[in-house]
């Protein structure tokens, strides 16, 4: 049984209210599974283990804060995001972890790049931003070194913490590999998660398409749907549904076939909890022959109860948060909201929405 239940669906034919049931089916994995993000004792330990702790909390508050600004209030998934955003805001002391973090590790940017995913959204603590930003105006903060695309990250979660200097984003941009245009075939899984992230930090995560210069807008527009196949082949569904958050926030979004080709297969990836892995079972290590059989990983997998389980939760909750982003960016795109361009298309794909997960419902 696949995450879309017993309906059968067949590529090209899955529509905007099947998109919105894959993100509705993360959140409610999501939700189930707050209890897992929340901050153990070692979060503010020396040796604590930074990308089991911090890490999975910022990315729960930058993708619920983005699908939350993404939806209107009246939209389910807005109340559930917004729900999330403020457990994971507690989870910080209400920023008072950020101060004892910016006390202790004075000159490690990742506390600031995650403070600033709930400065955007409005939650704020005036002790660490007075704090951060005396750190801030010291040469060894300015000199740390960093690659060009966290650096365009930090550049800009100083800005939303309220912090300025003149350093050109322009400037670092074009260091990174997307902004430096490089050969289409040097495509690959590293490559391919900078530009992601280049692509959030000029749009602010999908909120301003213009952000994104002309040039690199035309490079995308070209080269990001074989990319994005090229991943989907290859079962990367956490990488893929970055693609497509990325696809959706372009000033000029691909085709709706390239779209809904992606989403069936995102769709009968997920299972039926909600939860999606990063990445598909590997064919030879489930006696799967064939080259061929790669691309029937996202279907043929799952048509045995209990023969792909369900991955454990760091293995899956960052390519199940990516789900939840896409969709409600991709439904956005489709419905009109925010892109200008080919109402009369979107049109076509806006269908109506069916509660599809097993009465798991979309939690509040």
């Amino acid at each position: 049984m696949t995450a879309l239940g017993a309906r059968e669906i067949r590529a090209g034919e899955i529509r905007v209210g099947e998109i919105r049931e894959v993100g509705a089916a993360a959140f409610a994995w999501l939700s189930a599974h707050r209890g897992d993000f929340a901050l153990g004792e070692d979060a503010l330990t020396a040796d604590g283990h930074v990308d089991a702790t911090w890490k999975p909390l910022g990315e729960l508050a930058q993708t619920c804060a983005s699908v939350r600004s993404h939806t209107t209030p009246s939209d389910p998934l807005h109340a559930c995001a917004a729900d999330l955003l403020r457990f994971a805001w507690q989870q910080t002391g209400r920023g008072e972890l950020f101060l004892r973090l910016q006390q202790s590790e004075p000159f490690a940017t990742y506390p600031l790049e995650i403070y600033s995913v709930f400065a955007s959204a409005g939650l704020r603590h005036p002790g660490y931003e007075a704090a951060a930003a005396t750190t801030a105006r010291t040469r060894g903060w300015r000199l740390t070194e960093q690659d060009p695309t966290r650096r365009l990250g930090v550049l800009k979660a100083e800005r939303r913490s309220g912090i300025r200097r003149p350093e050109l984003d322009a400037e670092v941009l074009r260091r990174t590999w997307l902004g430096g245009l490089p050969e289409p075939w040097t495509f690959e899984r590293s490559s391919g998660y900078a530009l992601t992230h280049v692509v959030f930090h000029l749009t602010d995560w999908g909120r301003t398409p213009a952000g994104v210069p002309a040039d690199l807008a035309a490079y995308l527009a070209h080269w990001l749907p074989p990319w994005l196949d090229t991943c989907l082949d290859a079962g990367m569904w956490d990488l893929g549904c970055e693609l497509l958050v990325v696809a959706a926030s372009l000033p000029c979004p691909p085709d709706h076939t390239t779209l809904q080709h992606a989403w069936t297969r995102i769709a009968r990836a997920q299972h039926d909890s909600g939860a999606l892995p990063q990445q598909a079972p590997d064919p030879a290590s489930r006696g799967e022959a064939g080259a061929d059989s790669r691309d029937d990983a996202a279907t043929d997998s799952r048509d045995d109860a209990g023969a792909d389980p369900e991955p454990d939760f760091l293995q899956c909750y960052h390519s199940t948060l990516m789900a939840a982003f896409a969709a409600a960016q991709t439904v956005k795109y489709l419905t009109g909201e925010g892109h200008e361009d080919g109402a009369e298309d979107r049109a076509a794909y806006v269908g109506g929405t069916q509660n599809r997960y097993r009465g798991q419902g979309v939690p509040g």
